[in-house]
């Protein structure tokens, strides 16, 4: 089952996540949209996502801490993971 959390808007941009669960974990995540626009805001974003993304993975939960340097994405894709986590489990994964 893949879900996408909801695109939740920081001071720096949307992040938007989505995951995909087998057997009640979660196997995949990724961003769907994140920040970007001016050279350090994205050269945030390449270190911060993927190291997020690997958090989720090891957490197999939202409670995974905030990357250096990216707090605002961090919230945000926080924030979008759980909503995709709670609509996973509504729909029953």
């Amino acid at each position: 089952m893949t879900v996408a959390g909801d695109l939740v808007q920081t001071q720096y941009g949307p992040v938007q996540v989505e995951i995909t669960l087998r057997s009640g974990q979660i196997t995949r995540a990724r961003a769907l949209a994140r920040p970007s626009g001016d050279g350090q805001t994205d050269a945030i974003n390449s270190y911060a996502i993927p190291q997020l993304v690997q958090e989720t993975l090891a957490a197999q939960s939202a409670r995974i801490d905030t990357v250096s340097g990216a707090t605002f994405t961090s919230g945000g894709y926080r924030q979008s993971l759980q909503s995709a986590l709670d609509a996973a489990h509504r729909a029953g994964a």
